[in-house]
């Protein structure tokens, strides 16, 4: 016991007496710079003739250079609760020394700070140079260096996915957390995906995993703020996390991801430093992350241009070829008539035909050059009424039999049973014009099997054109032809797309009879769509238009 005693008064003894540190330069100060209590013992000479009474001001005694600097680093160091260490130039007598500190907090019972314990010693001249007073700068705030460190990595790539892991990996080394994850929302926006992660073993990877935002109130306190978030002891086991940190990075006041900060080996109290690094971080990764994405976007848009250039080249080169082979077959029948070449009339009259023909052809060719045209103009018009569908299919298969026998395909369309006629409300023409289209292509790439066109009622009201309509008609164009590839389909409505320039070469045409089809049927408010399981494995077109009334289906 009486042990135990001695060791106690020792202890408070060495805390009265700052000689006993065994520092150079040692003292204590408040929020305004006063000193608490001092020692300093030069090592060349005492520069000191009376020791400072409780209360003086340091003004009397060593003087900060520049000094609002100093209490700005000391008032820091009581409001974060962190040491930091630095150089610093200070005035005794007319004299300017250089200093090498270390400024700690003192922490009260309460946890509250209004002192700080500075603890250095004087530089010599070798150990750095000095000329002037500002020749010896402070030093920076050591988490104002690791935000600049990290913003330079971050900020040196336009690539995002760079951009995602070297800000998981610096936040995760600078403040030594078990695992940092970058989340970012889905299209829906109502879950967050995990992008790139840092994470320490043994603690589980959540690389990839997806996050419900209805489910955990820290991710939607993130999307609803611009501060981060501290949790504790919340029921996250599964996570392996005892503390967790929270905050939504933004950009014009949009979230475009979220930074979640794990301690998993045990309890952490996020201290002020460290909540204004991540705040401040979480702003720099929200630039970063917005202007790479704006780059991607002018990069996919710039490739787009280009794409679009070479396939409009491609295009003109195309139906340049397309409209010269009728235009010269027109003159060379003609011109065989006119040179009285036909060695009867009968004869004389095919070769009219042939020039009727190939007449048609170009005309055909000019029309879907200016249906394009119109249609990027808005300058169609269309006639809405009721249509039968049945009296369409009727035109439809009188186009397409006769070519079906002539290529020995079978050529069949289902319609549903109804007691009533189907009738849709669209556009004749053009909506022949589309059936023509759609099954002309079927045709044309389809050496053996069959065609079918198939049509489902769909009882679903909707409005189009402020008018009520009580459902559409969904029709499919199956054929057994030569197929598209599945990287190829997204981009086969598009202008002046063609899947293979050769092969359309083959076949003919200009390959804009789908781009016209889904601009009319979108106009006319319905959807196309294409899917084929591959090359020479067939296709399906399938297509909605409204109905003016739903039919009675029989049984």
């Amino acid at each position: 016991m009486t042990s135990q005693k001695m060791i106690v008064g020792k202890i408070e003894y060495n805390c009265q007496d700052l000689s006993t540190l065994g520092a150079e330069l040692v003292f204590t100060q408040d929020r305004q710079g006063n000193y608490i209590s001092f020692f300093w013992q030069p090592k060349k000479q005492s520069l000191l003739s009376d020791e400072p009474s409780q209360g003086n001001s340091f003004l009397n005694f060593l003087c900060p250079v520049p000094l609002n600097p100093y209490l700005e680093r000391i008032n820091r160091v009581m409001d974060r609760g962190i040491p930091e260490h630095c150089q610093y130039v200070l005035s005794y007598q007319g004299d300017i020394l250089p200093f090498e500190l270390i400024i700690s907090p003192i922490i009260k019972a309460d946890q509250t700070v209004e002192r700080v314990l500075v603890m250095g010693h004087c530089l010599h001249s070798e150990e750095l140079p000095l000329t002037s007073p500002s020749s010896l700068p402070p030093n920076p705030d050591p988490f104002q260096r690791v935000l600049t460190h990290i913003a330079r990595n971050i900020r040196s790539t336009l690539d995002l996915e760079t951009i995602w892991k070297q800000t998981v990996d610096s936040i995760g080394e600078a403040l030594q957390v078990s695992r940092c994850l970058l989340l970012l929302p889905s299209a829906q926006g109502d879950s967050m995906v995990v992008k790139a992660e840092y994470c320490l073993p043994p603690f589980v990877s959540l690389l990839g995993y997806t996050f419900a935002v209805d489910e955990y109130q820290c991710l939607r306190d993130a999307l609803n703020t611009q501060k981060p978030c501290a949790y504790h002891d919340i029921n996250y086991h599964q996570f392996q996390c005892q503390s967790t940190l929270v905050i939504g990075t933004f950009y014009q006041k949009e979230v475009n991801s979220i930074l979640v900060l794990h301690q998993c080996d045990r309890p952490r109290h996020w201290n002020k430093g460290e909540l204004e690094l991540i705040q401040e971080l979480a702003e720099q990764v929200g630039t970063a992350i917005a202007h790479a994405t704006i780059y991607k976007k002018l990069e996919q848009a710039s490739q787009q241009a280009k794409e679009a250039s070479r396939l409009k080249s491609e295009f003109l080169a195309s139906t340049s070829h397309e409209l010269r082979t009728p235009l010269n077959g027109m003159l060379g029948f003609l011109q065989l008539v006119l040179d009285d070449m036909a060695d009867d009339k009968e004869e004389e009259r095919e070769f009219i035909n042939q020039a009727y023909n190939s007449a048609l052809h170009l005309l055909n060719l000019i029309n879907d050059i200016l249906d394009i045209a119109k249609i990027e103009a808005n300058k169609i018009d269309f006639q809405f009424e009721p249509i039968s569908l049945n009296q369409i299919c009727e035109e439809v298969a009188k186009f397409a039999q006769p070519q079906a026998l002539k290529k020995h395909l079978d050529f069949n369309i289902n319609l549903p049973p109804t007691y009533d006629p189907i009738l849709i409300h669209s556009d004749y023409q053009r909506l022949l014009q589309i059936m023509f289209n759609l099954v002309g292509n079927s045709l044309k790439f389809t050496h053996q099997g069959e065609i079918t066109i198939n049509a489902e009622i769909i009882s679903k009201p909707f409005q189009f054109r402020n008018q009520p309509l009580p459902g559409f008609v969904k029709i499919t164009v199956e054929d057994t032809g030569i197929g598209v590839s599945l990287d190829k389909q997204d981009s086969l409505f598009d202008k002046f797309y063609q899947v293979d320039g050769t092969r359309t070469k083959a076949y003919g045409g200009t390959g804009l009879g789908l781009a016209i089809s889904k601009k009319l049927i979108e106009a006319m408010g319905g959807k196309i769509s294409f899917y084929s399981m591959g090359e020479d494995l067939g296709s399906t077109i399938t297509l909605t238009i409204p109905l003016t009334q739903v039919p009675i289906i029989k049984e």
